[in-house]
């Protein structure tokens, strides 16, 4: 396979997230330096608290530094059958999102495994992820259970109700998105209270402002929401 930095496939598109785009509250530090760091890891937590996107910002960190990796989406992926990871682990790192999809498939499961081993001796390092505890997960691979649990793991914490605010204004200033204080405090008093959603909407002014140009307002923020 050739040296090239980052494998692309037909599920996949060039993705423009960055560590440095990613809000981290304190919570979370332990679980930044863990990326950064050479080990394999098992990161888990609750659906929307960004960790497919910190999968995409390590990819994109391992390809900025010259090493290939590749981002695997299991919801994407597993039409394409279980053989897709033959040879794989030739690569720097291999990110896989959303292993729990696999869960009660023997042949997946043996692939998992093997992939492990064979990594294990190239050298390659396996980022997993899953809003499943990993003990949670009772693969029938009892082996691949095995190996898991010997992997790191730590868990990705949501933005907490009292940072939202500053996670918007903070994923707003990084896009340019020009957003005032009052229209912010609009946004949070009526949107659901989570940063993954509160992101759909600001994707959304963003879009429509830029279709109508006009600034983002309260009369605006009334079409979207």
């Amino acid at each position: 396979m050739n040296k090239i930095k980052q494998l692309t496939f037909p599920w996949s598109k060039p993705s423009k997230a960055r560590f440095d785009h990613f809000f981290f509250e304190e919570i979370n530090f332990a679980a930044k330096d863990a990326l950064y760091s050479p080990d394999d890891l098992f990161i888990y937590g609750l659906n929307g608290a960004g960790k497919s996107f910190l999968l995409q910002s390590l990819c994109n960190f391992y390809a900025d530094n010259d090493k290939t990796s590749l981002y695997i989406p299991l919801k994407d992926v597993r039409k394409h059958g279980s053989n897709f990871l033959d040879s794989l682990d030739s690569l720097d790192l291999i990110c896989i999102d959303n292993i729990d999809l696999i869960l009660n498939n023997d042949d997946w499961e043996l692939s998992f495994f093997n992939l492990i081993n064979n990594s294990m001796l190239s050298n390659c390092r396996l980022i997993f992820c899953s809003h499943l505890n990993p003990s949670d997960l009772n693969f029938q691979l009892k082996d691949l259970i095995s190996r898991l649990k010997k992997i790191d793991h730590i868990e990705i914490f949501p933005v907490s109700t009292n940072k939202l605010a500053d996670a918007l204004m903070f994923v707003s200033n990084i896009r340019s998105i020009k957003l005032g204080t009052n229209e912010l405090k609009y946004i949070l008093t009526h949107s659901k209270r989570n940063i993954s959603d509160l992101i759909v909407v600001l994707n959304k002014l963003d879009e429509l402002s830029i279709q109508l140009k006009r600034k983002i307002t309260i009369p605006l923020i009334k079409e979207v929401i």
